[in-house]
């Protein structure tokens, strides 16, 4: 969507494909951090963006064994916004949507599904795609797939996947807030027990923590067996609202996966965001990593675009510009999510802090190293792209 927005202001003609009804899915990720922020006012879209429902939060934190810390702080950082903005993804996309539809050269088809790719020998030249009406084909210069971790065009490309594994996986639910929660607090670990909370305002937004594959023991269980856990870990959560989780329909699953294409691209064909590299949930770093990569792609390929003249070179210059901030992101991302599992989930009994708690604790200036990495990314993306409004 956010390189269709920008291709599309810079007057190159563009359809986007979404192959549902709607952007509405529960339980995507939440947070626009700082450096979306600055890119949407680097578009003169800032003022408009706020005004969308959200919540802010200029520090994130969680609680380790009952004791509080603070992980990041937002209020050093060198941009306008400084805080991290939880609005659920539907309404980003919906947001994005209608600006790009001021520009004639985007197209969103909704309930088009693209299903494979169109070649010409060795050259990508378009997809095929399922429509409300059938089977169609578009042809196009360049083919981009942002279609997530399980993409379907990534599989038809053969591109090769390193696969980093993940010793861990996510459930995430819906659970009632009430006055008082705390609602600044994210993240809550205990001996054997992790949970993630967002604050969507009328309710919270849960993730909990589970080793990788257990789902079907935990379904063995019982959901009763669940609404017993999660208050050993977050106690306020113990006052009968969790009887609200009538049954696992109400629990999703998130399968975490760690991943990245060796080469991101073939003639006439890109892969950005998740299909090119699934990132952890620590940080909450995807969307906007993706966000990243689609404004790198946009700044090297409007102009080759705009003059038939793109090449394999051209779409290498943009795997080349995003691939050190993924590899830096995702060294950081493998080891914090195998501490928690080796620490916190594979542990029973009372947990020692951490070192890096204690020196959080201790030192807060330390705080503003995880939120540059967290708000800003290790190489934050500019527009340079151009407006060109029809006449």
């Amino acid at each position: 969507m956010m390189l269709g927005f920008l291709l599309a202001r810079a007057g190159e003609p563009v359809v986007v494909l979404e192959k549902h009804r709607d952007f509405f899915r529960d339980f995507r990720g939440d947070t626009i951090h700082p450096s979306t922020m600055q890119v949407m006012d680097e578009l003169g879209l800032l003022e408009d963006f706020l005004k969308v429902p959200h919540q802010e939060m200029a520090s994130i934190g969680g609680k380790f064994a009952g004791a509080d810390f603070i992980a990041a702080d937002f209020s050093h950082l060198p941009v306008r916004c400084k805080f991290v903005m939880l609005m659920p993804q539907w309404d980003f996309l919906n947001f994005i949507a209608e600006k790009a539809r001021r520009y004639p050269a985007f197209q969103l088809k909704m309930e088009w599904a693209a299903t494979d790719l169109i070649r010409e020998g060795d050259r990508v030249i378009g997809v095929r795609a399922m429509s409300p009406n059938g089977p169609v084909e578009i042809l196009a210069d360049l083919t981009v797939a942002a279609d997530g971790r399980k993409s379907d065009l990534r599989q038809a490309s053969k591109l090769e996947v390193i696969d980093y594994g993940a010793p861990i996986d996510v459930l995430w639910m819906r659970i009632p807030k009430r006055p008082g929660d705390p609602v600044q607090t994210l993240g809550y670990l205990g001996a054997g027990q992790g949970l993630v909370l967002l604050n969507r305002d009328d309710y919270l937004q849960a993730g909990y923590i589970i080793p990788k594959g257990a789902i079907e023991s935990l379904k063995r269980d019982g959901i009763e067996t669940l609404r017993k856990r999660i208050p050993m870990v977050a106690p306020f959560l113990g006052d009968g609202r969790l009887e609200e989780l009538k049954d696992w329909n109400d629990i999703k699953l998130l399968s975490v996966q760690v991943n990245r294409l060796k080469k991101w691209y073939l003639p006439g064909f890109l892969c950005i965001g998740d299909a090119a590299h699934a990132m952890s949930p620590a940080g909450g770093v995807g969307i906007n990593l993706a966000i990243q990569d689609a404004i790198a792609a946009a700044n090297i390929l409007v102009q080759p675009l705009r003059g038939g003249t793109l090449t394999v070179d051209d779409l290498r210059q943009v795997q080349k510009r995003r691939e050190l901030p993924t590899r830096l992101t995702q060294g950081m991302q493998i080891p914090m999510q195998n501490a928690l599992f080796k620490g916190v989930i594979e542990r029973s009994g009372d947990l020692k802090t951490p070192l890096f708690v204690k020196l959080l604790q201790r030192f807060p200036f330390l705080r503003r190293i995880p939120a540059r990495v967290i708000g800003m990314g290790f190489r934050p993306e500019h527009i340079h792209t151009p407006e060109i409004l029809a006449k």
